[in-house]
């Protein structure tokens, strides 16, 4: 069976995770496999909506699935069999979470403007802009430092850390 990996993004309403899930998934999406998962716990996504988090993920490529306490939705390019779709996310090469912070995934949590420390015990990076001056803060060592719009590093973190599932 083939490698597959997933990472998790968490962060702040605003924070620019989709954004960032987004630039990662259309720079891998033309070597790998990728799968996006979007929890929604407040169940208040709205489906296939031009500049919806669902829609701009749908626009990258990829195979795109949305988690609410009361539904999952999976958008898809391609057409499915229904073995297929017992099966559906199971061919990714990588899978990226945005949200769903209890799942034991490795986690780079996005800041603008703040960093909210909370965040700390369940990420292993944090990625921030310009408008974050990290030596405000007291972060743990072992938490890496990204830059939130170098897209490559982050990418290359991403392939070092992710978890095989």
């Amino acid at each position: 069976m083939q490698k597959r990996f997933a990472v998790a993004f968490t962060g702040p309403s605003n924070s620019g995770k989709t954004t960032l899930i987004e630039k990662v998934a259309r720079t891998l999406i033309s070597d790998y496999k990728i799968a996006i998962v979007k929890n929604d716990p407040k169940d208040k996504a709205v489906f296939d909506v031009e500049g919806k988090d669902s829609w701009k993920f749908f626009q990258t490529g990829a195979e795109v699935v949305v988690t609410s306490p009361t539904r999952t939705t999976y958008f898809s390019h391609r057409h499915k069999r229904i073995e297929e779709i017992i099966r559906m996310v199971e061919d990714f090469d990588y899978l990226l979470v945005e949200g769903l912070k209890t799942l034991p995934l490795p986690r780079i949590a996005i800041f603008r403007n703040e960093i909210d420390e909370s965040y700390f015990p369940y990420s292993e990076a944090i990625a921030v802009d310009d408008s974050v001056d990290v030596v405000d803060y007291d972060i743990p060592e072992e938490i890496d430092i990204l830059d939130l719009n170098d897209t490559s590093q982050i990418i290359e973190w991403i392939k070092k850390h992710a978890k095989a599932v």
